[in-house]
C-alpha cells in the first residue's frame, strides 16, 4: 500500500516510518510546515524539518515538505484568536488535527495518489465487524486519542497509526536499535505558536484588543482586577489581582462583554452535568452510559448521555470541576473513542 507519512521530526513518526516499511508498505514521508513564527515548544522549527528529512534518508524513503502555513493561520490561529476575544478557551491542537493533519494532509495524499496516510500519534485504528474504531493508545500516559476524537469513518478507513500499540519506552528502544537520530529527542510541548517566555498575552496582544476587567465575588462585590479579561480561563486561580490571606478563589465565569470575571470557592466550580456543542461521532451518535474526558491526559469520568442534538448533555455520576467553555469534551466507552465536542 502506498502510504504518505506525516513526519514531524520526532521519534514517534520516525519509528512509524520504520514500522510501515517492515510491514511492506511503500512509504513517503512529508513534513507539514505550519507555523513560521517564533516557537520554543519543540515543533515546527527548521531543525524539525531537517530531522525528518535525515531520518527519511536513513530509512531510504522520499521526503517532502508541504507549506500549509496559510491554512494553519486561517483554520487554527484565527479561530484561536476569535475564541479568546469571546472569552472562550480554545484547544488549537484539536483544530490542527481536524483541519490540517486529517483534512488538508489527507486531501493532498489523495491528490498525489496515495492509498492511506499515517502519523505517529499514540492511538489505535482498528476494523470491527461493522465499522472502524478509534481506540486509546497502549501507553495510557502518552495516549493521544483525545485530540483525534473528530475522526470519522472515512478518515479512519484511510489512516494508519503504527506506534499506537507501543509504549513510549518501546518506541524509543526501537529508535535506538535502528540508530535513528531522533531516538532521544524530547517530545514537543504545549502550543507551537505560544512561546514559554511571552505566553498568550504576547501572542494575542498584537492580534486583538486586550481589555482590563474587574473581578467580582458571587455577590457582585469588586475584589480585584485583571489586565486582560480575554486571557482569563474558567478555573484559573493565579493572576486575578486578589488580596492574599483568604481561602483560595477561582474564576468561575468570564464575561468579556462586561469586562467581568466572577470568582468563587473551589466547590463553586463543581458541576454534575456538562453541555457539549458541535458534536462529532466516530460512528453512530452515542447514548447511554459513557465516560467523558475533559483534558488531553485527564481522568475519564463516568456518566450518561441524555441528549444528542443539537447539544449533548452529559449527566455525571460524581461532581467534577467545570470545563472552560471552548475546551474539548471527549466521550469514551472503555478504550473506544465515541466522539466529542466543545464545552459550553
Amino acid at each position: 500500500m502506498k502510504v504518505l507519512l506525516a513526519m514531524s521530526g520526532g521519534v514517534d513518526s520516525s519509528v512509524a516510518a520504520a514500522l510501515l516499511l517492515a510491514d511492506g508498505h511503500e512509504v513517503t514521508g512529508a513534513t507539514m510546515k505550519l507555523w513560521g513564527g517564533p516557537s520554543d515548544s519543540g515543533c515546527c522549527s527548521v531543525a524539525d524539518v531537517d530531522d525528518a528529512r535525515r531520518v527519511a534518508q536513513q530509512l531510504g524513503v522520499d521526503h517532502f515538505t508541504f507549506g500549509f502555513a496559510d491554512d494553519f493561520e486561517a483554520d487554527v490561529v484565527a479561530p484561536y484568536v476569535a475564541a479568546h476575544a469571546a472569552g472562550r478557551t480554545p484547544n488549537p491542537c484539536v483544530e490542527c488535527n481536524r483541519r490540517l493533519k486529517f483534512d488538508r494532509f489527507l486531501r493532498r495524499a489523495d491528490a498525489l495518489g496515495f492509498d492511506a496516510i499515517a502519523t505517529g500519534h499514540h492511538a489505535r485504528v482498528e476494523r470491527g465487524p461493522e465499522r472502524w474504531h478509534l481506540r486509546r493508545g497502549a501507553d495510557r500516559a502518552k495516549d493521544q486519542s483525545y485530540v483525534l476524537h473528530m475522526l470519522d469513518q472515512d478518515a479512519l478507513s484511510r489512516t494508519l497509526l503504527p506506534v499506537g500499540h507501543l509504549t513510549k519506552d518501546e518506541v524509543r528502544s526501537k529508535a535506538r536499535g535502528l540508530g535513528l537520530r531522533t531516538a532521544d529527542k524530547p517530545d514537543s510541548q504545549d502550543v507551537c505558536f505560544i512561546s514559554a517566555t511571552g505566553g498568550r498575552g504576547a501572542f494575542l496582544g498584537p492580534r486583538m484588543a486586550l481589555t482590563p476587567g474587574r473581578v467580582v465575588d458571587r455577590g457582585g462585590r469588586v475584589v480585584g482586577s485583571v489586565p486582560a479579561v480575554q486571557l482569563v480561563t474558567v478555573g484559573q486561580r493565579r493572576g486575578l489581582g486578589l488580596a492574599g490571606g483568604g481561602a483560595p478563589s477561582f474564576a468561575t465565569d468570564v464575561d468579556v462583554a462586561s469586562g467581568t470575571v466572577t470568582v468563587g470557592a473551589a466547590e463553586d466550580l463543581l458541576v454534575t452535568d456538562l453541555v457539549v456543542g458541535s458534536p462529532t461521532w466516530v460512528g453512530p451518535a452515542a447514548s447511554g452510559a459513557v465516560e467523558v474526558q475533559v483534558s488531553a491526559h485527564g481522568t475519564a469520568h463516568p456518566g450518561r448521555l441524555s441528549s444528542s442534538h443539537p447539544l449533548v448533555r452529559v449527566e455525571l455520576d460524581e461532581p467534577v470541576r467545570r470545563v472552560a467553555p471552548g475546551q474539548s469534551v471527549v466521550v469514551y466507552r472503555g478504550d473506544d473513542v465515541l466522539g466529542g465536542g466543545t464545552a459550553h
